[in-house]
């Protein structure tokens, strides 16, 4: 009996399962994904089987012992995996165990089965119970499971497997065309034409960009035709708009979503200078074990990480100062499993939810360069510091996640506040109210934000060495404490107030540059 993993295992598409489901579009002129196509395909394969499994058994009878048999008639064998014999002959038996019965010589169709030119000889018309009995299991006489269950195998973890032959399958095919995942024979296309995009532009624009889906947008445009379906004139519309570069396609996953082009904002459709990573070569072979821990934990989202689980439900991460200062949320190794992904854009737009009042936030999934953006009303309403904990999980509702500050009542903190002057940057100390979790090493504060944003900027021009930085901040962050040495988190956190940088090549250079002492833990001051 085939099991579901190993009839998925043996799945193929021929080319007349491929006209099948052509000839089935071409009758619904109705579009329909691949899920859906897939479906009806296993459930034609496993109605094609049960066929042939009906026309192989019609005329046999299942093998049991406490049966008699005729010569010439077909018997199945369930103990052989359902293999069919024929009786050549049938003799009389006597054992002081069973009594009288019969013996039947078959040949099986498996000539694996059979032994050599002598024919198996097997027991009939037994008086005795017995295992094979078909009173005594329950059997019907039909050899049951050997064809699996549809429902079943789109159940299956492996299911994926067959989606990805269906797809690449009709890929093949090109009279089929595939949008948002949906096909259609391109044919019998709706005619969605210029006029039409205008129309599609400009309600777009009456809604600020967007998104919207497809239908809606049908809807104030008054559709596409005449008596033309709507899934076909959604499918015709997404074709259209798709080969259309006034519009982006920005939904999750299983979900259309339209925006124009023109009206995402500047951060969506360019990354901000103060996240662009331009990466440092270092050898991050010479990482202690310690500095790999801690380089996970931080979870910087330009260091080299595996990938968290698929099924992870939540995230957390810190909030350094360049996605403070951006309104932004770094897109980690975690953060990525939790915001959902598109079929093809880059940007996709979904809803944060507060979880202190359920206020929904449109922002922005930036992919590509590892953020996502406009958090800034967030941010500003629960008084985020540079530091902060974020905790992400997704919500019943796909395209919306769940934000979560660890909030609780302000309390004054002392904070290590940056400064800038005369284009240099120090460091102060100063009380502030903060009512949200933080890490105390990351801690971070900014007054002058202009003048700490030219601090950047000059560094961007010059790109400084992160040794040449590091000695720049270590003197300065330790002179204010008594101990006079400054924790590795905290010197992450602050080399990113002057340049966009991982905490790999910071760990890196500490561990390699003699002009750095470690002094226990993660703590350093120069040599």
């Amino acid at each position: 009996m085939a099991t579901v993993e190993q009839w998925i295992q043996d799945f193929s598409v021929t080319d007349d399962d491929i006209e099948y489901l052509n000839t089935l579009l071409l009758e619904r002129e109705t579009p329909m994904d691949t899920r859906t196509l897939a479906r009806i395909l296993v459930k034609r394969q496993i109605a094609a089987e049960a066929e042939k499994l009906a026309q192989r058994f019609a005329d046999a009878h299942l093998y049991d012992p406490a049966s008699e048999y005729d010569v010439g008639q077909r018997v199945v064998f369930s103990e052989y995996d359902y293999a069919i014999a024929e009786v050549l002959d049938i003799r009389d038996g006597e054992s002081a165990e069973y009594g009288a019965f019969k013996v039947i010589a078959v040949q099986f169709d498996n000539d694996s089965l059979n032994t050599g030119d002598a024919p198996r000889e097997f027991a009939a018309a037994l008086q005795q119970p017995h295992a094979l009995n078909a009173a005594e299991n329950g059997s019907n006489g039909m050899p049951a499971g050997e064809v699996v269950d549809v429902d079943e195998v789109v159940a299956s973890n492996e299911f994926d497997d067959v989606l990805y032959a269906v797809d690449e399958a009709m890929q093949i095919d090109d009279s089929l065309l595939n949008v948002a995942g949906a096909w259609f024979p391109e044919g019998l296309m709706a005619d969605a034409n210029e006029g039409h995009m205008h129309l599609a532009e400009a309600i777009l624009d009456m809604f600020a960009g967007g998104p919207l889906p497809t239908q809606e947008i049908l809807e104030n445009i008054g559709g596409i035709g005449e008596n033309i379906p709507v899934e076909l004139q959604v499918f015709s519309m997404n074709y259209a708009m798709n080969a259309d570069r006034r519009f982006d396609e920005v939904g999750p996953a299983g979900e259309v979503l339209w925006f124009l082009h023109r009206m995402e904002p500047e951060h969506v459709q360019n990354t901000p200078e103060m996240l662009q990573y331009l990466p440092i070569t270092y050898n991050r072979d010479t990482l202690p074990d310690n500095a790999l821990v801690l380089e996970r934990e931080l979870a910087d989202e330009h260091t080299p990480l595996p990938p968290a689980s698929k099924d992870i439900e939540s995230a957390r991460v810190n909030i350094i100062y360049p996605h403070r200062r951006m309104g932004t949320l770094p897109l980690n190794y975690q953060a990525e499993r939790i915001f959902p992904t598109a079929r093809k854009t880059d940007r996709v737009a979904v809803t944060l939810i507060d979880a202190v009042d359920d206020e929904e936030y449109p922002v922005w999934v930036v992919r590509k360069a590892k953020y996502v953006y406009g958090l800034a009303p967030l941010y500003t309403k629960h008084a985020v510091p540079i530091g902060a904990y974020v905790n992400l999980r997704r919500s019943s509702e796909p395209g919306k996640i769940i934000i979560d500050f660890d909030s609780y009542r302000p309390r004054s903190e002392w904070v290590t506040i940056v400064t800038a002057e005369n284009n240099q940057v120090g460091f102060e100390t100063s009380k502030r109210a903060i009512g949200i979790g933080f890490d105390d090493l990351l801690l971070l504060g900014v007054d002058d934000l202009q003048g700490v944003d030219s601090l950047f900027q000059s560094n961007v021009q010059r790109q400084q060495p992160v040794a040449t930085i590091l000695r720049m901040l270590i003197p300065l962050l330790g002179g204010i404490n008594a101990q006079g040495h400054v924790h590795a988190r905290t010197l992450y956190s602050a080399v990113n107030v002057i340049r966009r940088c991982p905490p790999g090549p910071i760990l890196a250079t500490l561990a390699n540059n003699p002009d750095f002492e470690n002094v226990g833990e993660h703590y350093w001051k120069l040599s």
